[in-house]
């Protein structure tokens, strides 16, 4: 895994936090703090709330009450701009190759990272010129996890990261992330399953309705 440049240091600070869906209160009173080169793992039953909290700390749903605060951006930066989300939907064309589709996210993201070598770290770069459409389930996550790659971000909200991937890709996930860590990123992962995290210290535990 290559070691680029120290990204960008962000810190999540999450205040008394409550979410709904509908009618129904999730969580509520949820506090946490999470500094540079460390991970949380969200975890809890379906429907809990995990989808969420990922979903609101990317700012794609309001918060009931709180607060989210991230320190380290300078007052000109837009939010959301230093961070990736990544979702259960793969925001793959199916008419564009792997390449191309890589490429064109690496330019909505604002990345610079090289197309080829990120295929290459997530085993995709033998099908580069293949149509995204004939991808299996698992290739389509790979080419998903690509894009982290190519535009580097100090904050990743990962929502089942390791979905249809066999355990090969999970260790690629593992990688991934412990690769961000060590740059000084920081992760928050909502996920059922273990993940093969080298360094456990940098790790911390958030469960949501009650025993995962």
């Amino acid at each position: 895994m290559p070691a680029p440049d120290r990204l960008p240091q962000r810190q999540i600070d999450v205040t008394d936090l409550a979410c709904r869906r509908g009618e129904r209160l999730l969580f509520s009173n949820l506090g946490f703090s999470l500094a540079p080169g460390r991970a949380l793992l969200v975890r809890g039953p379906n429907g809990t709330g995990k989808t969420t909290l990922i979903r609101t700390l990317a700012g794609l749903i309001a918060p009931d009450a709180g607060s989210i605060a991230i320190a380290g951006r300078s007052e000109e930066e837009r939010p959301g701009t230093d961070m990736h989300l990544l979702a259960h939907a793969s925001g793959v064309k199916g008419r564009l190759t792997v390449e191309e589709n890589l490429a064109f996210w690496r330019a909505v993201n604002g990345g610079s990272g090289d197309a080829g070598e990120a295929l290459d770290i997530v085993g995709l770069r033998g099908i580069a010129d293949l149509e995204a459409g004939h991808l299996s389930a698992g290739q389509t996550r790979r080419l998903a996890l690509a894009r982290l790659i190519v535009a580097p971000r100090p904050i990743w909200l990962l929502d089942e990261p390791t979905a249809a991937l066999d355990a090969e890709g999970d260790a690629l996930v593992g990688r991934l992330i412990d690769s961000h860590l060590a740059q000084g990123g920081l992760c928050i992962a909502a996920t059922h399953l273990p993940l093969a995290l080298a360094d456990t210290d940098r790790i911390a535990t958030l469960t949501l309705g009650g025993a995962a």
